[in-house]
């Protein structure tokens, strides 16, 4: 695999060009004229102009022509290659008549800090010699395919994360003579963690590595359920080396979504004529990289979760895909009254399956000892909690087996007799977990006190109630600019070369009294506290009046994102208004004037031109 500039220089040639020189290479320069856009690579000794000025960052990458990576620190090393996480990013206009800190137009303005915001919260990790976005397994499959090519060519797509951002770079290298693979830097959007553990006289290093697909990828509520295409889906890789000798294990996990949940705020099933087909192509697909799966269901089997646990199986039943073996565990009754030991119910039932999928094993360049052939498939409401938990104990379990094998524990030993490295084992999944939930949620995860101590406590109990309450504020109020800036990071929505015409975006539709509400009610709060604190009295009366519009207007107070409204019907289904086969949960979080949410824009075009349904693929091409 052809290597990466590790480190480059930036010089700024006043409102005319960019100059990239790298550290190791001081006679090769990427240009990038700004007037034009032109990309010119000079694999000559050049001269620095004189009216280039030096800037002040090292440049570590160029996830894009206008996004440096200016800032990384070294997180692990695994077989040789450091691993960084990306901790700074710098934004650079091309433009010589705009300006990043001031931009001329507030919509313009709107997208940088959608842009800023995106990558300072997120979890982004990058190897310059490495690739960090395949297992070890599909490296070694595709190891003399892979020997010349560049890094961007063989990192896996789903998890190329600022493939969009580097479109540019990756267009000019295919069809010009100009080599760019080396300035053209995969990140990965995830979680790292290494710990070097040893027990009974070996030294290990484990590792955990979770990677977020970029596909169909977002926030907790908004990026529920299937497409026309695949699952929300991220994989998980805890692997164990041996430093005494060149030994490398792994095993992966799958986590994914229900395929037929849909967040509207209140939980919807939507039985569409395609979720099969969609369901079908998606296990083929993980049948097709992983081998056979087993799709391992957490959700509950009464209440709210239960509509989704039919619909599930249903679809699983109607599929009916050879190579898929569905285990259904009802998490909350089974472990209920703290008894979480019970996971091992689970775990004993898996545990053929887990045996007869295997483990990655290679020792130092030499054919593989075993491969695996089969992957489990985790998911519960919103794959983070219960999920985390149960993958956690999955990946125990052939922890054990691996260290068996190795001859480090005794036949009928697990970790958990070993207190120091059973304790980095546990540290290592919850802060995972923790990370994940952050990115996905807002909060930490739940449940994580039994990760870490391998015991529920009623203390945990109270920051899970603590942390859902964070969650529902966040995910219900604020989520709408976090899930604009996946689409805007990620492609799936493109802005105009003209900013007036996404005006829209800075715009708030909804009626003055609507907008009001929240303002009205709070200065009444304040006013009832301070009838409470000052000899006064207070009309509690008042707070009731706003507390009820807002509640009859639910839906026009939940942050929805702008950029790709729900309410802009992807597939000609309107996920808000759906009034189809399926299930719908109470309207309570929709208030009782739900029609009163304002359009989004191209189902306002719609709707004034007379047109029917689009299809996916038209979503997709108008970005």
């Amino acid at each position: 695999m052809k290597p990466l500039h590790t480190r480059l220089q930036l010089y700024l040639d006043g409102s005319d060009a960019y100059i990239f020189v790298p550290f190791d290479n001081p006679n090769q320069a990427l240009t990038i004229y700004r007037s034009s856009g032109e990309i010119v690579l000079n694999n000559n000794a050049i001269t620095i102009p004189p009216s280039a000025r030096r800037s002040n960052h090292a440049v570590y990458g160029i996830p894009d022509y206008i996004v440096l990576l200016t800032g990384r620190e070294i997180r692990g090393n695994i077989n040789g290659h450091d691993i960084y996480r990306a901790t700074d990013f710098d934004i650079l206009p091309l433009n010589p008549n705009i300006s990043v800190t001031h931009p001329s137009h507030p919509v313009e303005g709107h997208l940088l800090s959608l842009l800023r915001s995106h990558f300072q919260s997120g979890l982004f990790w990058v190897s310059y010699d490495w690739d960090i976005t395949r297992r070890f397994q599909t490296q070694w499959s595709s190891r003399e395919e892979h020997l010349n090519k560049a890094l961007f060519e063989v990192c896996d797509d789903r998890f190329f994360w600022n493939k969009f951002l580097q479109a540019r770079f990756i267009e000019h290298h295919n069809e010009s003579r100009q080599d760019l693979s080396n300035f053209i830097l995969p990140l990965l959007y995830g979680t790292f963690d290494m710990r070097l553990i040893a027990l009974h006289g070996r030294r290990m290093q484990l590792a955990l590595i979770s990677r977020r697909s970029r596909f169909r990828a977002g926030t907790r509520y908004l990026r529920r359920g299937i497409d026309e295409f695949l699952f929300v889906d991220s994989g998980e890789k805890s692997s164990l080396s041996d430093d005494e000798f060149p030994i490398r294990m792994s095993y992966v996990q799958v986590r994914g979504s229900v395929n037929t949940l849909r967040y509207v705020p209140d939980l919807q099933v939507m039985e569409l004529e395609g979720t099969n087909n969609a369901m079908h192509r998606h296990l083929n697909e993980l049948v097709s990289i992983y081998g056979d799966q087993v799709l391992v269901n957490l959700v509950n089997h009464t209440g709210h979760e239960k509509p989704v646990k039919e619909a599930y199986e249903r679809h699983v039943l109607e599929v009916a895909h050879p190579q898929v073996h569905y285990e259904y565990f009802d998490f909350h009754n089974e472990c209920r009254k703290m008894r979480w030991d019970r996971i091992s119910l689970l775990t004993d039932r898996v545990q053929k399956q887990l045996e007869a999928q295997g483990y990655y094993e290679s020792r130092g360049d030499e054919t593989p000892v075993s491969l695996q052939n089969g992957t489990v498939r985790t998911n519960c409401m919103d794959n983070l909690d219960r999920t985390g938990v149960v993958q956690a104990a999955l990946a125990k379990r052939v922890l054990n087996l691996q260290l068996v094998s190795l001859g480090i524990l005794p036949e009928g030993s697990t970790i958990d007799n070993y207190e120091e490295f059973s304790l980095q084992f546990r540290e290592m999944w919850a802060d995972h977990a923790d990370l994940i939930a952050h990115a996905y949620a807002g909060s930490g995860a739940l449940k994580s006190d039994y990760t870490r101590t391998n015991k529920r406590t009623r203390k945990g109990l109270l920051e899970d109630g603590i942390k859902s309450t964070v969650r529902y504020l966040k995910n219900n109020y604020f989520d709408g600019p976090r899930q604009d800036a996946f689409d805007l990071v990620l492609g799936n929505w493109i802005p105009r070369k003209n900013p007036s015409y996404s005006s829209w975006l800075i715009s708030d539709p909804r009626p003055l009294l609507t907008r009001s509400m929240p303002i009205v009610a709070s200065f009444s709060l304040f006013m009832i506290c301070a009838g409470l604190t000052l000899p006064r009295s207070s009309d509690y009366a008042l707070v009731y009046y706003f507390a009820f519009y807002i509640r009859m207007n639910g839906l026009d107070y939940v942050s929805w994102p702008k950029l790709l409204p729900p309410n802009d019907p992807p597939a000609g289904v309107d996920v808000l208004y759906y009034k189809g086969p399926g299930f719908q949960e109470t309207r309570h979080g929709r208030g009782f004037s739900a029609e009163s949410l304002p359009l989004g824009p191209a189902r306002k075009a719609v709707r004034k031109k007379g047109l029917g349904s689009h299809t996916i693929v038209d979503e997709k091409k108008r970005g």
